[in-house]
Order: C-alpha cells, then structure tokens, then sequence
C-alpha cells in the first residue's frame, strides 16, 4: 500500500484541486473520492469544505460520507478538516438554524461576535492573514503544528468558531475583534484547521507535510 496517498472527500462542497495541488507539491499522492468504501479504507483523509454548516451535513449524510468517515476515524488513522471540514467534526452547528454535526469534537459552531461601530478592521467574515498561538509551549510536538513557529500566519475566509466544550481540544487560538477562537482543533487522531493550509505559502505546506509524514 502507499503510505503517501491523502484522500480528498469529495461532497461537492471543498477546495479540491488547491489541495490537491499543495499535496502532490508535498511529494504526496491525492486521491479526490465521493466513495464511501475508498474513504473508509484510507490511509489518511483530508475533510475540505467551503460553505454552510446544514448544507455541508447535508450532503455528507445524502451520500452516506458521514458513516465513512466514522468507520475510518475508528482505525485509528488520522483525519483532517478545513474550514468548514473542520467545523462539520464537531457536534453543532448554528449557521441559519442549528444542524447536527459529526460529533468527533464535542461544541459547537457559532458565528464571530459583531464588531463595534468603529472596528472596521473586524468586519464579518474574516477574510486574510491572522496568527494562530499554542495553548501551552510544548504542545505542537508531534502534531500537525510541528516545526511551526508560534505567532506563524494562515490565511482565514471564515463568518463562523468552532467552541471545544473540552479546551484540551484547542491545539492553537487566534484572536480576531472580540473573539479569541479555536483556530486548530485535535481530537487523538482528528485534526481541524480552521484557516486554509493551501493558501498559506509554505508554512500551509509544512501543516500538510506534517499531516502526511509525522502523525
């Protein structure tokens, strides 16, 4: 079997192709699949997703991805969510009306807190470059934030949080107007990134780097 192969889930909602390329940039092999067998059966799966929380569930649970992805997180072998991906691991989700997640993470999703009158620099979504800090100093070893230096940039296009219920679910915070969110997420073998490591130039690439040679 090939060790360097990432599946891509593809529920018709995800940046595939810039992923893809960012793998294959990585010395990887992406493997983009809408199977449930394949995906199931992977030796590691990146969950993309673009869009709203109940149209993303939505889609997964209408090509049966959701119990993939269960079958697959329960090998043991490691999963990781973008954006929406990575909102869609945990339990809840408020955008329009409250939707059901996976629920591979305990919390919920709610949207960023509204600026104040003069805070134009915080307008809802964020969209750009923000710093992403560790919960404690030695907590990226041996994680997909290895080798990462504390107060590195990733580029965000988000309106909504993701809110661990356990804050050892937090693997790295970032701050933006009045709130100070979960920016990457783990579970055991489940990560989440909350920015887009494709769109990050080389420290993006070093998070997939990671993803495929160190966890």
């Amino acid at each position: 079997m090939n060790n360097n192969v990432i599946t891509i889930v593809d529920y018709g909602m995800g940046n595939l192709f810039s992923i893809e390329h960012a793998i294959n940039h990585i010395g990887g092999t992406a493997r983009i699949t809408d199977n449930p067998s394949e995906i199931a059966k992977a030796e590691r799966v990146i969950l993309p997703g673009v869009g709203a929380f109940g149209k993303g569930m939505h889609e997964l649970r209408s090509h049966r991805l959701d119990e993939a992805l269960m079958k697959f997180i329960e090998t043991g072998r490691p999963l990781l969510g973008i954006c929406l991906g990575m909102q869609l691991l945990f339990s809840e989700g408020s955008e329009f009306e409250w939707n059901k997640g996976l629920s591979i993470i305990s919390g919920k999703v709610i949207r960023f807190k509204d600026p104040m009158p003069d805070e134009n620099m915080f307008k809802i979504p964020q969209i750009g470059w923000n710093c992403i800090l560790p919960q404690s100093p030695a907590s990226w070893n041996g994680t997909i934030l290895d080798g990462i230096a504390p107060g590195s940039y990733f580029y965000f296009v988000h309106s909504f949080i993701c809110v661990p219920e356990n804050s050892l679910n937090i693997l790295a915070a970032t701050e933006y107007g009045k709130d100070s969110f979960c920016s990457v997420a783990r579970k055991d073998n489940v990560y989440g990134c909350q920015f887009h490591p494709e769109r990050s130039a080389a420290d993006g690439l070093k998070i997939y780097d990671n993803f495929l040679h160190k966890v």
